[in-house]
């Protein structure tokens, strides 16, 4: 994930428009993207690069079915650590970047330490995924899984609504 070096102002209502409609379909024409917020080819263009510029558009994706790679099984793991020290969250972040199975992993808090959303193509590699790796990577202690049964909404798209505006932002 790429971080923010630049400030990004205030997203205006165009931002947003041109960003939803990206999110749905990202491979659509500038011309139509322009028709579709009111707006020339030009600025319409100018406008996109600039919310790559600041990190606002992070990348461009092709969504894959899994099942078309045989990774039909999703789980979720949590990971609890045997010790909250700077190294080993360190330790233990460095190695599971490293996981091709591993699509998400999240520090949170409670109980467990981390969340982790992995595919795997069968329920015999969950063992593998589970005793071989996860729980072999640095500081990892104890582990609870869900195993998906059904997929119900999955979406990378984010809420755009439009924005209201009433006065200046500080009185918002």
């Amino acid at each position: 994930m790429r971080i923010r070096t630049h400030a990004v102002r205030e997203l205006d209502n165009i931002d947003r428009k041109i960003l939803s409609i990206l999110q749905t379909d990202a491979r659509i024409s500038i011309t139509d993207l322009a028709e579709k917020v009111g707006l020339s080819v030009t600025p319409c263009g100018e406008r996109i690069k600039r919310l790559e510029k600041e990190g606002v558009i992070l990348g461009y994706y092709a969504r894959i079915d899994p099942n078309a790679l045989d990774l039909n099984l999703l789980v979720f793991v949590e990971i609890k650590l045997s010790a909250k020290s700077g190294t080993i969250f360190e330790k233990f972040k460095r190695a599971i970047i490293k996981l091709p199975s591993v699509l998400e992993c999240h520090l949170v808090s409670g109980d467990f330490d981390y969340l982790v959303k992995a595919r795997i193509p069968q329920m015999s590699d969950y063992r593998t995924l589970l005793g071989d790796i996860l729980l072999t990577l640095p500081g990892a202690q104890e582990s609870r899984s869900y195993i998906v049964m059904e997929e119900v909404k999955e979406t990378l798209t984010l809420p755009l609504a439009e924005q209201k505006r009433h006065g200046p932002p500080e009185a918002r």
